[in-house]
């Protein structure tokens, strides 16, 4: 879902000196959790959350805007990007220096930025961002970071935020060394005038665009360390793909922020094996044969093998925007498992879930499968397929003077096994860690 009806409240606060976040902030309880101030999120048996940094209602003051993606550099030190507002080139890099039992701090090494999202190490060593219309690289390790940025992918959709358009990039590097770049849609359902082609297609994904996309840069032969900016399109009809993520066996998995229905049970979520040439339904489809409001002329099409339907249904307006699987030694329980962020401000969202997953990394049906509500326990899909999750944070929605509801985005696993989180409507780093 609706990604973007969260970034536009989400840009609401942040334009207006945060009084959204102002009134709800995460609350310390007394103990710590292995280290760390232990914050009001109930978590699975034997985990905790505690605080890194951010603001709380003990201690209002806030550095990080929008928080989003993370990548470890050492036991102590990490990297954050924060898209800092929705307008303009106000987003930034931070290191940030932590210990358990001390005080975080952060140390704002590249500013400028526009939207940066995604942060990744790359095969040559060095850190790779995602901006709004490129993706760059630098050095971590020298005295003035920012000095070290070059481009890498230049000429992504210059997709400025307003109602239905997504406009962040995301990567992940597959197996050869190849990229792949995301490129989300500029519309809902590619609905109004002007927006078919004379063959009757959308021409905001069929045309020269390339919109709802996955793009393939190829890495450069010639060993200078580059990729070629002549991309192919892997994929096509992929609504929003901020969720990319590659398994060890090479699956190459896409976690998809549907359509904007105002029903609060519809459409559902999705997540897809992506394979070359493969068409995912956007904006024709939802689920594996629905037709959207806009395209009802488009029935046998999504019932036929030229749509590639999801290997998995998520929950309706969940919006997942991170997904990993778990290596860490800390929770052995978890281990193997994918993980994935539901970012999503109505009741199915605010959550971190985890799959069992086959041997390629993909989710694993159930027969029954059963989704979780704040306030309702939980609903069957009534749809195939699907998976029943267990969700690392079972109550993580909105408690006054407790916690606002859940924002997750990026994780990563820690060194230590710790689970690493991103909250970026409240603008705090979380750690899950084991509860002694």
């Amino acid at each position: 879902m609706t990604m973007l009806r969260a970034l536009v409240v989400a840009a609401t606060c942040l334009l207006s000196v945060l009084p959204c976040a102002a009134r709800e902030r995460y609350a310390v309880q007394g103990e710590s959790c292995d280290g760390y101030p232990r914050l009001a999120i109930e978590t699975m048996r034997g985990m905790c959350a505690g605080l890194v940094v951010g603001p709380t209602v003990q201690d209002p003051a806030r550095e990080l805007r929008l928080p989003r993606s993370l990548l470890q550099l050492d036991a102590d030190t990490w990297l954050v990007t924060d898209l800092g507002r929705w307008d303009g080139s106000r987003g930034a890099v931070w290191k940030l220096h932590t210990r358990p039992g001390e005080s975080a701090t952060l140390e704002r090494i590249i500013d400028g930025l526009h939207l940066p999202h995604a942060i990744v190490r790359g095969p040559d060593g060095l850190v790779y961002i995602s901006e709004m219309s490129r993706i760059v690289r630098f050095d971590p390790g020298t005295a003035t970071p920012a000095e070290s940025i070059e481009p890498v992918v230049t000429g992504l959709p210059d997709n400025r935020l307003h109602a239905h358009r997504h406009p962040l990039s995301s990567f992940v590097f597959l197996p050869n060394g190849d990229l792949l770049a995301n490129v989300g849609a500029p519309s809902d359902q590619c609905a109004g005038d002007g927006t078919r082609t004379d063959a009757g297609l959308c021409a905001e994904s069929e045309g020269e665009s390339d919109a709802a996309s996955l793009r393939v840069y190829p890495r450069n032969g010639d060993g200078d360390g580059g990729w070629s900016q002549d991309y192919t399109v892997m994929a096509r009809g992929l609504r929003n793909s901020v969720a990319l993520a590659v398994h060890p066996s090479g699956t190459v998995l896409q976690a998809e922020n549907s359509y904007d229905f105002e029903s609060r049970w519809v459409p559902f979520e999705e997540l897809n094996v992506i394979e070359p040439g493969l068409h995912f339904g956007w904006p024709y489809c939802t689920a594996t044969s629905n037709t959207t409001p806009a395209w009802p002329d488009k029935a046998e099409w999504c019932r036929s093998d030229a749509h590639a339907t999801p290997a998995l249904l998520l929950p309706p307006h969940a919006a997942p925007l991170d997904m990993l699987w778990y290596d860490g030694a800390m929770f052995p329980a978890l281990q193997g498992r994918m993980l994935m962020s539901w970012h999503g401000y109505r009741s199915v969202g605010g959550r971190i879930a985890s799959f069992a997953v086959d041997a390629r990394g993909v989710p694993v049906p159930d027969a029954h499968p059963r989704f979780p509500v704040y306030g309702a326990g939980h609903r069957a899909y009534g749809a195939a397929p699907a998976a029943t999750p267990v969700v690392l944070t079972p109550v993580w929605g909105r408690s006054a003077g407790l916690r606002p509801q859940g924002s997750p985005v990026g994780m990563a696993v820690a060194d230590d096994g710790a689970i690493w989180v991103a909250d970026d409507r409240a603008g705090v780093i979380i750690r899950l860690a084991t509860d002694e």
